[in-house]
């Protein structure tokens, strides 16, 4: 199994999705060992910049349209391989678009990788949606 989270300095989880600056994608065996961790770089606000920031949906959320889909699926390929996404924060856009590519975005307020890594294993990891934007 591999799990992305989102990080600026492959130690400690983002706060927020989009800003971060990669990803750090772990490698998990069938006995919840951690067998490899891989640094990927991660397309993000600093990439986007001279964009539009993208629609928002009937309730006010941003990250809707065409454009944030454009930005998401992009963001979403380079970790196509992983079955779980951990950050410290996102948008609704964002993390609906990371379910509707098959990876599991989790919204966490630990901030150590290995920390919450294992706690995604062990099935204690919190999903704080109420953090969403």
């Amino acid at each position: 199994m591999k799990i992305a989270v989102v990080t600026d300095d492959g130690v400690t989880i983002s706060p927020h999705f989009g800003r971060a600056l990669y990803y750090l994608v772990v490698e998990v065996d069938e006995q919840g060992n951690i067998v490899g961790k891989e640094l990927r770089e991660k397309l993000g606000h600093r990439h986007f910049a001279a964009q539009e920031h993208g629609g928002e949906d009937a309730l006010g959320r941003h990250g809707y349209g065409p454009v944030a889909q454009d930005r998401h699926s992009r963001m979403a390929a380079v970790i196509a391989d992983c079955e779980v996404l951990i950050c410290g924060g996102m948008g609704w856009g964002a993390y609906e678009a990371m379910s509707s590519y098959g990876i599991k975005p989790i919204i966490t307020d630990i901030v150590n990788i290995e920390e919450a890594v294992q706690a995604y294993l062990n099935g204690t990891i919190v999903d704080h949606t109420e953090w969403l934007h």
